[in-house]
């Protein structure tokens, strides 16, 4: 006869050894899971039919421990809720640390760049699509699949891609990963298999990308960046150099983008030497002031790598990301990433493939295109009204801005915004450094500012940073102003 769900309970854990019966023994290690905070406040306890079964006990044994640990009050019993952890007083070793300095704790709001506004998160339609999405997908779909991704996804990006970012692509070149810096190890590795050494980086940028590729066995050799983006002209001068990674729609964190001329002088570089672009547009949908700059794979699909991922469009905790690959590539970035790498979740895959079609990807971008140039608007506005002094720049596009400060008060200004519940990061955490170098560098070495991520914070939360923020900025002095990167 079959039973109900209600019949199964908990599982539960417990070592019934030591001294005593078998009643002694249950009861001991009962009492010690809840000691040690294992078994916390408020959790149920299985019933002690279901939990007897477990241990092949005798109910009554059971019933008996629970009744004993009732009565010293580790556990408490009442009609229609259960046997339960009870509520004590019993300092949990991590409740008994001193509190952190002021300035240690956890800060009010985070405005270090790499993550939208998770609460803006379309969570209704989401699931609407995923519910359509499962119904609709046949068996097979839930085994381990092609390690490329979902073909029904990479169809569906192939198509979005062409439409909004001019990416020129086929299904069985796309890619699917669990974010970018999968991606970019998995592509790290497949070059230095085939020979490349060295990789070109921008002089400002993700650290963590430094590292993977380094991780990989390439060595990476800083290109300069200024108002017009990475000097690609530089790659000329290393010939030992294979692969570049760039940002060249919005130069992270900078905020310039790559000059036409170097755009085409380094797709040229990459054609002429037989070399690879690795091309980053992490936050290709969020443009304002100017033209969307179409994405530089589409003057070379055979010499560029496209990355692009869900992190800034939706959010990072979907571990999404693709990469639109050259045909030359596309069978040796499958095969490594088949062979041990992290899978995609499918649920999550055909997810976003009804997401893009039925056009509720579109319709929540740019409702978050607008969202964010409200706030990026308002935040120029209030610097210009209370703090003149303080140049944003790199704002025509993206979810963050740079704030040039007046020389040597980027440490200062950090300090003064963790008083203020503010994390942010400065410009110079960003520079280039050789492997093991130290992690300060001299004000001399570029302009003093930081870097504010005004599309993170939630919608009701933005007035009250802004406020905290200007309390955290420094007062015009002498040389005050934006500086050449």
């Amino acid at each position: 006869m079959a039973e109900s769900w209600a019949t199964f309970g908990r599982d539960l854990h417990l070592d019934l050894t030591g001294p005593g019966g078998v009643r002694a023994a249950l009861t001991r290690a009962l009492r010690e899971a809840v000691r040690t905070g294992r078994l916390a406040p408020g959790t149920r306890l299985p019933s002690s039919r279901s939990l007897a079964a477990d241990l092949s006990l005798a109910r009554n044994t059971v019933a008996d421990a629970y009744g004993d640990l009732v009565a010293e009050g580790w556990l408490t019993a009442r009609q229609g809720s259960g046997t339960r952890v009870a509520h004590r007083a019993v300092p949990h070793p991590a409740a008994v640390r001193p509190a952190p300095p002021e300035r240690d704790r956890r800060p009010a709001y985070d405005l270090r760049i790499g993550t939208a506004d998770v609460s803006a998160f379309p969570r209704s339609a989401w699931l609407a699509a995923g519910r359509r999405a499962i119904s609709a997908a046949p068996n097979d779909a839930f085994g381990y699949g092609d390690p490329r991704g979902h073909p029904v996804l990479r169809a569906a990006l192939a198509d979005y891609l062409a439409r909004a970012r001019g990416v020129r692509t086929e299904p069985a070149r796309i890619v699917v990963c669990a974010g970018f810096m999968q991606g970019l190890a998995v592509l790290g590795r497949v070059l230095r298999a085939r020979g490349v050494r060295e990789a070109g980086v921008e002089s400002y940028g993700l650290w963590l990308h430094r590292d993977v590729l380094r991780r990989a066995g390439l060595r990476t050799v800083p290109l300069t960046v200024d108002e017009h983006g990475a000097r690609t002209e530089e790659l000329t001068a290393h010939r030992g150099v294979r692969a570049a990674l760039l940002t060249p729609a919005h130069q992270y964190p900078t905020g310039a983008s790559l000059h036409p001329d170097r755009r085409a002088a380094v797709v040229d570089w990459a054609s002429r030497t037989g070399s690879v672009i690795l091309e980053d547009d992490y936050d290709g949908e969020f443009r304002y002031d100017r033209q969307p700059i179409g994405a530089l794979q589409g003057l070379d699909p055979e010499h560029v790598v496209y990355f692009g991922t869900a992190s800034k469009s939706l959010a990072p905790g979907l571990r999404l990301a693709w990469m639109a690959l050259p045909g030359h590539l596309a069978h040796e970035v499958a095969e490594v990433k088949g062979a041990g790498e992290w899978g995609t979740g499918t649920l999550e895959q055909l997810t976003l493939a009804e997401f893009i079609a039925c056009g509720a990807y579109d319709r929540h971008v740019r409702a978050m295109r607008l969202r964010y140039r409200r706030r990026r608007d308002r935040l120029v506005a209030v610097l210009a009204d209370r703090a003149p002094h303080i140049a944003a720049t790199g704002i025509a596009a993206g979810l963050h801005a740079v704030l040039r400060l007046p020389p040597g008060t980027e440490p200062s200004a950090i300090e003064a915004a963790a008083w203020h519940g503010l994390a942010v990061e400065g410009l110079n955490r960003f520079r280039y450094r050789a492997p093991g170098a130290p992690p300060t560098t001299p004000p001399a070495e570029g302009p003093d500012a930081l870097v504010i991520a005004y599309g993170t914070p939630s919608e009701h939360a933005f007035e009250g940073v802004l406020e905290a923020l200007l309390r955290s900025l420094p007062g015009p002095g002498p040389g005050a102003g934006a500086g050449a990167v």
